[in-house]
């Protein structure tokens, strides 16, 4: 057989071969994404929190905004399970933006993606298809695309000359053959063995970067074929990545790594002929003299992913409502939390700092995490887990889940002293704040801690801010009754049933204690429960706990 016959024919094996598998790999990733559609966003091991939140610390480098859920009570709420119900995203670009969308948010950005939403909902095909784009595309943590458009300029690998000879030696290889028969296919051998040699003993130091262009390049390519698509947001792509278009013209070279043999296969080739360290030089030179059209660019394709995820989040919840913004505080109807499956729902009329009683379990925490979440949601996403929600844009703030610090030093009562004091200095700005107290200072002693939270209350009463507190203090309740609004949940106590809870809000200060008969539910000693009810008996006819005397009590038959 002519060599000459053979060499074409394995070329044209190998690039049927990769046509085949790609286009094998394009209907599985569509059927994917067509199946998931309308359900629970899946979790995989991707995504994970430290990555995303380095990209939103990066990214705040270069936007600003008017408010941030700050660590404590991103977490105090869990805000990281509410932002995986929400995260039907394909790209790291899409979940890095729904993200940094759900810390920060501008009082006026909340329907900025309704547009786009609605767009999605009357024509599904295209949304299906930029879904599928973005599913090429994939998800990398600890990218470092951010890092790349905010840092402009990057060191280049090596000397870009010596990697272009080093590349075209195949090439050169590959003509000598055709011209002078076999001493080229030593040559080819020779050179594509040194390349990738020399590519090994440099790995260490260069894979990391790069896997990161791989990344950058991969995005502009996607961009690129958004482009050609008829969106809300296309004249926006369009202008943004036309300065960088060339740079997706390397593309082939940054091919997203998998384990089938054709990528493998692939991806030896690419070594062998040096182009991603040509590519890389290029690449960086280009994205420094374009760097603001990069974070413009990133910005709408964020848009794009995150716009279909808030759709998909409303599509498949059970139920949720666009907010309503007018002044005032909050009001709501049928209000519940996302994350407690056949969690009841309670309305909200919040015009007034308001205090919330009633007994462990019986739904004060709950009840108002579900406000906060929704008064978060409303101004991130323009989304309330509600039936119907209204409020004013505002800072939303908690100090509920506090612990102590022990390697700071603190105490759990010095944690909580500096829990309070964020919300109280923010407050103190003069702008409409939202703040979230569970258990208000309850790490000392009953009288200091009365005394200090109904003094943080009246303080917060003196601005523009609204404040809920829930606690277990009745005292608070009358000393406050003036200044604040009450409302409150109950339980239910008896020898068949033990304790029960209903969980619907009830207007008004707790009036019942159940403490006392829940330990005679739970068979403590009679001689205990009698003299609990009668030191509590004591207290509520005198405002003064009676002397305990062992010698002088009554003997229980």
């Amino acid at each position: 057989m002519n060599p000459k016959l053979l060499v074409i024919g394995i070329i044209l094996f190998v690039a049927v071969f990769f046509i085949a598998i790609d286009l094998y790999s394009q209907f599985k990733t569509r059927q994917f994404v067509r199946s998931q559609w309308g359900k629970i966003p899946r979790q995989t091991r991707l995504d994970k929190e430290e990555s995303l939140k380095a990209a939103w610390q990066i990214e705040k480098q270069f936007h600003k905004w008017d408010s941030e859920i700050d660590d404590l009570t991103w977490y105090d709420i869990d805000m990281q399970e509410i932002f995986e119900l929400i995260n039907g995203t394909y790209s790291s670009i899409g979940s890095e933006a729904l993200y940094q969308r759900l810390r920060n948010y501008n009082f006026d950005q909340a329907d900025d993606l309704e547009e786009l939403i609605q767009f999605y909902q009357d024509h599904p095909d295209i949304r299906e298809n930029i879904q599928f784009h973005f599913a090429g595309l994939g998800k990398r943590d600890n990218n470092f695309t951010k890092q790349y458009i905010a840092n402009g300029k990057k060191e280049k690998l090596g000397n870009l000359w010596l990697f272009v000879l080093l590349g075209s030696l195949p090439l050169i290889s590959i003509v000598l053959f055709l011209l002078i028969g076999p001493i080229g296919i030593f040559v080819l051998l020779g050179s594509i063995s040194f390349n990738i040699v020399f590519y090994m003993m440099k790995k260490e130091k260069l894979e990391i970067e790069l896997e990161s262009m791989r990344y950058l390049v991969q995005s502009i390519s996607v961009a690129n074929r958004l482009s050609k698509i008829a969106t809300p947001r296309q004249a926006e792509i369009i202008k943004n990545v036309v300065p960088l278009k060339s740079i997706a013209k390397w593309g082939f070279s940054f091919r997203l790594k998998s384990t089938n043999e054709a990528d493998i296969m692939f991806e030896y080739l690419n070594l062998a002929f040096m182009i991603p360290f040509i590519a890389y030089n290029f690449v960086i030179t280009r994205l420094s003299n374009y760097s603001q059209e990069a974070i413009n660019l990133w910005k709408v394709l964020g848009e794009l992913e995150v716009a279909a995820a808030i759709l998909n989040f409303r599509t498949y919840f059970p139920m949720s409502c666009q907010p309503v913004f007018a002044a005032g505080g909050i009001q709501a109807e049928d209000i519940y939390h996302p994350l407690v499956d056949y969690s009841v729902v309670n309305p909200v009329d919040w015009q007034r700092n308001t205090l919330v009683t009633g007994s462990n379990a019986s739904g004060k925490s709950t009840y108002v995490k579900s406000i906060a979440i929704s008064a978060i949601l409303s101004q991130t996403i323009n989304t309330a887990i509600a039936e119907e929600f209204t409020m004013q844009p505002g800072h939303v703030l908690t100090s509920m889940a506090v612990e102590d610090d022990i390697f700071a030093g603190d105490s759990y009562f010095v944690a909580e002293v500096k829990s309070i004091k964020r919300l109280l200095d923010q407050v103190e700005k003069g702008e409409r704040c939202y703040c979230f107290i569970d258990e208000i200072l309850k790490g000392t002693n009953t009288i200091e801690r009365i005394a200090s939270s109904s003094s943080v209350v009246t303080w917060l009463g003196d601005y523009p801010s609204l404040s809920f507190v829930a606690t277990h203090d009745i005292e608070l309740t009358e000393i406050l009754k003036n200044q604040c609004d009450n409302v409150h949940f109950e339980e239910t106590v008896t020898e068949e049933q033990g304790i029960t809870f209903d969980y619907i809000l009830k207007q008004g200060p707790a009036v019942t204690r159940n403490a006392i008969a829940l330990l005679k539910v739970m068979d403590y000693p009679d001689k205990l429960v009698a003299q609990a009810k009668s030191q509590a008996h004591y207290f509520d006819e005198q405002r003064t706990w009676s002397i305990i005397d062992n010698i002088n009590q009554p003997q229980m038959d």
